[in-house]
């Protein structure tokens, strides 16, 4: 239903109400486009109505911006819609905060990005809010030609990395391509062109095709009895289809699924009668059978793909799932979910942590196997892990996010940086306040190092540090200016001493095991002496507490050929 017939059919209702107070709200603001800016939270709610959302997720879609823009307080949002629409609409305001910038290398990139995402989930707390920020997101790119240039490539670069995984994480397929689309001519210009230039005749020609080998696949169903609801043509879109063109030669002729034919059939055993019908019609093309009902994506992702050969030598990719998986798979588990609750319940479900311990791969990839979709509580306890239980995302001032333990204060976060800001640390600001240093941080924290040259750390500081990098160089600075008052030297790390008998793979071994340990080799050296079968490894590391060396040291002497150890202070 849309806004406008949810409205008609309940004048009173919740959604109405939202929807009149937002549009006050905003009276008399413009978006960048020229357009009203109601124009905005409106069509967020129109999504969300379009992924069956519950009452309270379309009414924090129409107000997610009253709270930012307005000077509408969270007090009165409060009076006038109760804690839940607030929450929801405060998660929207945080994530909102968020800024993705440009990282160097691509490991650095990867690792960040990735907490980025984790952030994004754990912050919201609820899957709903994660909802509307991607509503939110994709009505931003349908309009961000109305931005400069460089904002430009800013939004769209964060939306393919961050928000159309989210997404496909999620499972929701449809709305990952449509935002790595909306991405792609802002990213990519020259290659949009030339796909613009290339591609449209080739799916015409394609999609004709097809639609003169529907009666032959209608008629072959009803020769193997599978019933059906519908059958339609997918076109590939253009972001993926550019991609696969590069692995390709951009040969559009390798494409095989540049247009699928999809069949909608209702059950699972109708899925495979399908196939076997479809191959009794056409030859299917070796090595082109994917079975992701039996082993569904990770995402959740479920279908039967083939390749078959049809008529004139033409590859044509068919996809066979039943109706519930193609719901499943077009909106995303999360909302499949809330579309059954609600038309179990008749109301509004009750999913207030649904996303707090979410995993993002395993529990996705097995929850329609261990758990019946049509019973929310199993469905519930399926999306739930312990992912985020014992970690924090707090940002740098830069925008970058770190990932903490749970408990960190600010000297962790110090530490965590660089060990010359931890131990010149003489301060912080969380979230522009000033804080104090054994303050807990949470998920969403801005934090800021106040720093003075030549301070060392005090030794107060090891009775709050939760992690063990923070603790052990705490010490190391410690002892240094320990040390500096009574004229001795302080040791800076440790050499390990490994005889061993050299064999295949061992090396590595040894430094796995270390770095295992998390204790950070700065220098590795291999001696052969002359006259001796048996070489020395030579490892010197960072300072390590004595029960950490003796730890080690038990790891080293089970490895297969370490005949044996010593250590000395350097």
């Amino acid at each position: 239903m849309t806004i406008k017939e949810i409205i008609k059919e309940k004048p009173d209702g919740l959604i109405a109400r939202a929807c009149k107070f937002s549009q006050k709200a905003h009276i008399g603001q413009k978006r960048k486009t020229g357009e009203p800016f109601f124009i905005h939270p409106l069509a967020v709610a129109e999504t969300l109505a379009s992924w069956n959302m519950d009452e309270e997720t379309i009414a924090a879609g129409l107000l997610h911006d009253i709270i930012e823009d307005t000077p509408t307080s969270k007090e009165e949002l409060t009076k006038q819609f109760g804690p839940e629409i607030v929450f929801l609409v405060d998660g929207v305001s945080k994530l909102g905060k968020i800024k993705y910038a440009g990282l160097s290398t691509k490991i650095a990139a990867d690792a960040k990005v990735e907490n980025l995402r984790k952030m994004i989930l754990a912050l919201s707390e609820d899957l709903r809010v994660v909802f509307v920020k991607l509503a939110d997101r994709l009505h931003n790119m349908q309009t961000l030609s109305a931005l400069p240039p460089a904002k430009q490539k800013r939004i769209a670069l964060e939306t393919e990395e961050i928000y159309a995984t989210l997404a496909y994480r999620l499972g929701m397929q449809n709305l990952s391509g449509e935002l790595n689309d909306l991405s792609f001519p802002f990213l990519y210009p020259k290659e949009y062109e030339w796909i613009l230039k290339n591609v449209p005749g080739k799916y015409e020609e394609r999609r004709e095709y097809l639609e003169k080998l529907e009666p032959q696949v209608r008629q072959m169903l009803s020769k193997h009895n599978v019933p059906w609801f519908n059958i339609d043509f997918r076109a590939k879109r253009y972001s993926s289809l550019y991609h696969k063109l590069l692995r390709h030669e951009m040969n559009l002729d390798r494409i095989y699924d540049l247009v699928a034919m999809r069949i909608i059939v209702k059950t699972v055993s109708d899925c495979y009668g399908a196939l076997g019908a479809i191959h009794e019609l056409f030859p299917p093309l070796p090595g082109r059978i994917k079975d992701y009902i039996a082993m569904s994506k990770p995402n959740g992702y479920r279908s039967l793909h083939t390749t078959v050969i049809a008529e004139g030598n033409h590859f044509i990719e068919f996809q066979i799932r039943t109706e519930e998986m193609h719901r499943n798979n077009e909106n995303g588990i999360a909302a499949h979910w809330l579309y059954e609750q609600k038309k179990k319940s008749g109301g509004a479900p009750k999913s207030k942590n649904l996303s707090k311990e979410l995993s993002w791969v395993e529990q996705l990839r097995n929850w329609q196997e261990k758990y019946d979709s049509t019973d929310p509580e199993a469905f519930l306890h399926a999306m739930k892990v312990d992912f985020f239980r014992d970690r924090i995302f707090v940002i740098t001032p830069k925008g970058e996010v770190l990932d903490l333990p749970v408990g960190s204060t600010p000297v962790d976060f110090a530490y965590h940086i660089h060990t010359a800001i931890g131990n010149t640390c003489v301060g912080a600001k969380v979230n522009g306040s000033f804080a104090p240093l054994d303050r807990p941080l949470r998920s969403g924290d801005i934090v800021e190092i106040l720093t003075q040259k030549n301070k060392l750390p005090s030794e107060d500081w090891l009775k709050f540090v939760k992690t063990d990098g923070a603790r052990d160089k705490i010490r190391v600075a410690i002892g240094q200016k320990k040390n500096a008052l009574t004229g001795r030297r302080t040791p800076t790390g440790i050499e390990i001493k490994l005889t061993v008998q050299d064999r295949f793979g061992l090396l590595k071994e040894v430094t796995d095991t270390v770095t295992r340990s998390h204790i950070n080799i700065r220098h590795l050296q291999t001696i052969h002496q002359a006259g001796s079968q048996f070489p020395i490894i030579k490892l010197q590391c960072q300072m390590i507490e004595k029960d950490k060396i003796s730890k080690l040291t038990i790891k080293l002497k089970k490895i297969k050929g370490v005949r044996e150890i010593s250590h000395i202070l350097i």
